[in-house]
């Protein structure tokens, strides 16, 4: 996913913009250039274009001390949230009738800003399944509570989900996968730097101090951690690396349920699949099948006082934010180590992002009617065609792509669905119960309720009109199980101007064009390209082009590869192949699109700056922004995306275009050799 896209809004320059209360004033103070506002001049475009694009405002914007990172796509999230709140503050005034958008979104809201009733309460609301993990005596009832705690949202051992089947995506599928770590990555189990070595040790810390503060005394608590430390260990020596789970063949193994007990004869995967309400099963996929061995393994050589006390740690630690303050700033603490935010952000904002995962479709449905107009959707459904039809004009003058993977992947092109702005047809959240009675109770509900909805798809006909996202998410995704691209309204948030006020050039460049074609591309990446116009995974491509398809994009990882954003921590080439490679061919066909229109065509000179010039720019634009050591560290190891700035000067350094704009040379550190300039799309 592209986690940015009309975000060239520079939201801070804005308001100096229009100081009179006269409309003839208003008319004649122009708003500034966000583009050339924010360029650091000190810094050679040729040298590090990141920095010249992005530094004026970085300069000029320290990260506040609840935030991990500050740029302009926080700007965009923090001018939503605020949106957001006010629908909640107006919903919680009122009593709307049960079941309506109103009542739950007001219950959901004054519940989680209670803070009275939340210290009051306690563990009250916990008590019942702590004291049940107390009373388990082997190890088939502790897995039956593991069972039930999935369902309302703790999760621990392994990972299980529903979703269309790769192979049939007219179908359902459910799915084991590998899991049970309490870390982000399994990386950080195994590299010895100070660094993760000090997050391991403050880890065993966090888990002690939580069983502590959930009624265990502070030295079996303290053994406790480093005993779950050493058992979540195992299970990610057992795990897949972050670049392996990239390949859909190797993590497609069907089998049937009989033979779950072959992989793991201690851990009834079987009962646990019945016990989770789904009947009438004759295969499951099994991501990593390996994993499931290894579980096995570690759960019977492990003590039940152990395993028990791993339960009851990820029990509380799942909630920590809905019990008395204690342990929400325990967690705090902790994820300091992920995030560096000195402080944490206030409650509202905490309360907003829960809801926003518990009910955020309910919240769209009246964020919508405020925010996003219909003259807006159909902006964008139509730049989505100009950029489909920007693709289909590269594929048709590859050289590397013979006629016969041509001609399918403009039937794949052809086929792509787009949503745009937010859904047709909303979900019924109505069988949904929250209250104000308790913030801890409606987050289980509501986790217990999404559960229900998730296993309920399995037998019946797979719903292409769902969204998987909310309209206010500021993102966008492509599915390749459905080869749709879904752009939700919250990513063309511009706040402080209107799309009539930003030039073409930045539109095209920034969001729309861009990330528009960064999620279609996505649709033909190392991964996307693996699956037909229908969304099944099959080869539909010649040998040939197969391999040609893999040289050029093992340049890309070769590139990548060598970056080094912090000392001893390089950037993973495969693991973020993906969002590299569409990355790249969102910049080419948003370039591509952008050629058609006027402003292109003139060549006007805005601020001495040319067309082609603020359309670069203006994709920069999109990862304006810095980040703290370790949220920077983390993303290193645990996300399939580059830092910011390797997105802007990473795919820069492949395109001639970019080199004739900026005068690139020879010698200049975003200079590549054109035959180590990654050619794909």
């Amino acid at each position: 996913m592209k986690s940015n896209s009309i975000i060239a809004v520079l939201i801070l320059f804005i308001f100096s913009a229009c100081t009179s209360d006269t409309v003839e004033q208003k008319k004649a103070v122009a708003k500034p250039d966000y583009i050339y506002e924010n360029l650091d001049t000190t810094t050679d475009p040729a040298q590090d274009f990141f920095q010249y694009a992005n530094g004026g405002w970085i300069k000029k914007n320290p990260i506040p001390n609840d935030q991990a990172s500050w740029g302009i796509g926080h700007l965009v999230v923090e001018e939503n949230m605020r949106r957001l709140r006010e629908i909640s503050d107006q919903a919680a005034a009122k009593s709307g009738p049960d079941g309506s958008p109103e009542q739950m979104i007001g219950d959901f809201w004054n519940s989680g800003m209670d803070t009275a009733t939340i210290e009051s309460n306690g563990l009250k609301h916990l008590q019942p399944y702590l004291e049940r993990i107390h009373t388990v005596q082997e190890i088939s009832g502790l897995m039956s509570l593991v069972t039930e705690f999935k369902t309302f949202g703790s999760s621990t051992f392994f990972g299980d989900f529903v979703t269309q089947d790769d192979k049939n995506s007219e179908a359902m599928i459910y799915t084991l996968y590998q899991g049970g770590i309490g870390l982000p990555e399994r990386a950080y189990y195994f590299k010895n730097d100070t660094a993760t070595i000090r997050i391991r040790n403050q880890y065993a810390a966090y888990i002690s101090t939580i069983l502590n503060l959930s009624g265990k005394d502070s030295l079996a608590a303290d053994k406790a951690g480093k005993s779950i430390l050493a058992m979540e260990t195992r299970l990610a020596k057992a795990s897949r690396k972050l670049e392996d789970l990239r390949d859909p063949y190797a993590n497609y193994n069907k089998l049937a349920i009989e033979d779950l007990k072959k992989i793991s004869p201690l851990v009834d995967l079987p009962l646990h699949i019945k016990n989770t309400g789904v009947r009438h099963l004759d295969s499951v996929l099994v991501g990593q099948p390996e994993f499931f061995r290894a579980m096995n393994e570690v759960i019977k050589s492990t003590p039940l006082n152990v395993l028990k006390d791993y339960v009851q740690f990820n029990l509380v630690a799942d909630f920590a934010g809905a019990l008395p303050d204690t342990f929400g700033k325990k967690a705090f603490e902790f994820n300091k180590l992920f995030s560096g935010a000195s402080e944490r952000r206030p409650r509202w904002k905490r309360v907003m992002q829960s809801q926003e995962n518990l009910i955020g479709e309910i919240l769209g449905q009246l964020y919508v009617k405020e925010f996003f107009t219909p003259v807006a959707k159909k902006r964008y459904e139509d730049m989505t065609e100009k950029v489909k039809e920007a693709l289909r004009m590269r594929i048709s003058q590859l050289t590397w792509m013979g006629d016969s993977t041509k001609t399918k992947a403009y039937a794949k092109l052809d086929a792509i669905t787009k949503k745009v702005g937010y859904p047709d047809k909303w979900k019924d959240f109505s069988a949904m119960k929250l209250s104000r009675e308790s913030y801890l109770k409606n987050l289980m509900h509501g986790n217990l309720w999404w559960h229900h909805y998730e296993m309920a798809k399995l037998g019946k006909p797979v719903d292409r009109t769902e969204w998987d996202m909310t309209p206010q998410t500021y993102n966008a995704y492509y599915n390749p199980s459905n080869n749709e691209i879904v752009l939700p309204a919250g990513i063309f948030t511009v706040p402080g101007y209107r799309d009539e006020e930003l030039d073409d050039a930045v539109v095209y460049g920034n969001g729309g064009g861009s990330t528009i074609g960064h999620e279609i591309t996505h649709g033909f990446d190392d991964q996307g390209r693996q699956y037909d116009a229908k969304g099944n995974l099959t080869s539909w491509w010649t040998d040939a082009d197969e391999k040609e398809f893999n040289k050029r994009a093992k340049v890309m990882i070769d590139q990548f590869s060598n970056y080094e954003p912090l000392p001893g921590y390089k950037i993973n080439g495969e693991a973020t192949l993906g969002e590299n490679i569409a990355d790249l061919g969102g910049v080419l066909l948003g370039l591509e699109a952008f050629k058609h229109t006027d402003q292109y065509k003139e060549g006007k000179r805005i601020n001495g700056l040319s067309p082609t010039q603020r359309y670069f720019l203006g994709f920069s634009l999109g990862w304006l922004g810095h980040t703290r050591e370790e949220p920077l560290r983390n993303q290193i190891l645990d996300d399939v995306h580059s830092p910011g700035k390797y997105r802007v000067n990473g795919p820069y350094s492949n395109i001639d275009e970019f080199y004739k704009a900026f005068d690139v040379n020879p010698g200049d550190t975003m200079y590549r050799a054109d035959n180590i300039r990654v050619k794909i799309w």
